[in-house]
């Protein structure tokens, strides 16, 4: 049997990895991990989802104090807050996540090395880094590097005037006009963060809706509250390139390809992110990535060469934080021979614009273009105790149920908590629960979980018509 520094090498600290390294190691492996960046955690603490909802809690505060003098003019807020008074804790919050992943890494005895990796074959990373050029050895490899903000188009970007996804956290002055390209999560996102600070907000998109993936009545709340707040929709327009105006005041200029020009303060270009597998030399390790840098697996996360695996950002769908954790536990346990079943199907998805949204399960035009009978169970905040007082009327939630034999198929959400209320529908749906459940149970008063009785009362009216 060949010998090897390590019976497993993660490269990349965030979710995937780390969760790949500690498994691996609670199954009493010898476990490497590989970092390039500054802390471990990988972008998702970096400058990725820690962050930017870090960030997203500061204005959510602002927002609901600023925006209900009327029920407490003792929180009378007259101007905007500065970006040092809203980035102020997320070093904090970063420093503590890091002290977390470290203890963690440690008490699991897991080796982790600084520096960034490249293949020199399916079995040797070398690794560069301030002290020089290492090699590492592993008998199994697990891919988790994550992606990088996509190229923007015509102009690099400067971090300034000219930022991507990566950049938002360190401006340090708030601009009075945004210009974000890109429709997607994080784009939406974005935009509505600053939307909510009062700076105007111009969405370009270059499809004719935003979220196709979540339900459209949803997308379409979600659109309504952001005009409220006046971002400017931009749909079916394509970026033709960027520019900077230089001046007294630099800003940045925008030409679509409908000959249209956008002028703002600063433009965020957030129309996708690419695998980070360009530095990787994944070729000499006998792979080769797709033309946004991403790798194929198989349901146990294994690529074509049997000892290398890839999880997270770097396969593509569903890219999120959660399931790159479970998809790098998943790996390691395929990895030595440990059945731990497929990956449950039945995953959350939340969106940390504002007002947040959160779904499982399938949403009302997946179901109609199956042609399968679903009836609809809707709750709204502003009849719910609980919505009074947290003062959000325009929330709501949504449950479809067959109308067969009444399973649920559904859970969708707008509104205040929308990415906590979801996990009970989501166990209810992976465990083949339905509306007889709902009708049964009895939840806290005042909460906003009582939107699964409300809904369920109204599911049930619906279907004895």
């Amino acid at each position: 049997m060949a010998s090897y520094d390590f019976d497993l090498v993660a490269i990349g600290s965030g979710p995937g990895g780390q969760r790949a390294a500690v498994q691996a190691a609670k199954l009493g492996k010898r476990v490497a991990v590989v970092e390039k960046r500054r802390c471990v955690g990988g972008v998702c603490l970096d400058t990725g989802t820690i962050p930017s909802k870090t960030l997203r809690e500061a204005v959510v505060v602002y927002d609901s104090i600023a925006g209900k003098t009327d029920r407490h003019p003792w929180a009378r807020r007259d101007s905007r807050p500065s970006v040092s008074e809203l980035v102020g804790g997320i070093d904090r919050v970063i420093a503590r996540e890091v002290e977390v992943i470290e203890d963690q890494l440690r008490r699991n005895d897991v080796t982790l090395i600084p520096g960034e990796a490249a293949f020199e074959n399916a079995h040797t990373l070398a690794i560069r880094s301030e002290l020089g050029m290492q090699s590492v050895t592993g008998e199994h490899i697990v891919i988790a590097v994550g992606t990088d903000p996509a190229p923007t188009p015509g102009v690099n970007a400067d971090g300034e005037i000219i930022l991507t996804t990566d950049d938002v956290v360190r401006l340090t002055q708030l601009p009075r006009s945004l210009a974000v390209v890109g429709a997607g999560v994080i784009g939406i996102e974005y935009a509505s963060i600053f939307a909510a600070l009062g700076v105007e907000v111009t969405l370009i998109e270059r499809r004719d809706r935003a979220l196709d993936f979540v339900d459209r009545e949803i997308v379409d709340e979600l659109m309504h509250q952001m005009r409220n707040r006046t971002v400017t929709f931009r749909f079916g327009e394509t970026v033709d390139s960027l520019a900077v105006l230089e001046g007294a005041t630099r800003r940045a200029s925008i030409h679509l390809e409908s000959g249209k020009r956008i002028v703002a303060d600063k433009v965020l270009f957030s129309a996708g992110r690419v695998a980070a597998t360009e530095r990787l030399n994944v070729q000499a390790a006998g792979l080769t990535p797709d033309s946004r840098g991403r790798l194929k697996v198989d349901t146990q996360f294994r690529t074509v060469v049997p000892n290398v695996f890839a999880v997270g950002d770097v396969i593509g769908y569903p890219s999120l934080a959660a399931t790159s954790g479970e998809q790098g536990r998943l790996a390691a346990c395929a990895a030595f021979g440990v059945d731990a079943g497929p990956m449950g199907g039945h995953f959350p998805i939340g969106i940390y614009a504002i007002p947040e949204i959160s779904m499982v399960g399938a949403p009302e035009h997946e179901l109609t273009a199956a042609k399968v009978p679903y009836e609809t169970g809707i709750a709204r905040y502003r009849e719910l105790a609980r919505g009074q007082i947290l003062g959000d009327h325009s929330g709501m939630f949504k449950m479809l149920f067959h109308r067969g034999d009444h399973r649920l198929l559904g859970v969708h959400c707008i509104g205040t908590g929308a990415t906590e209320l979801v996990h009970v529908g989501q166990a209810v749906l992976a465990l083949g629960g339905g509306l007889e459940y709902f009708l049964r149970t009895v939840f806290n008063y005042p909460t906003l979980a009582e939107c699964y009785k409300v809904a369920a009362l109204d599911a049930s009216n619906k279907l004895r018509l």
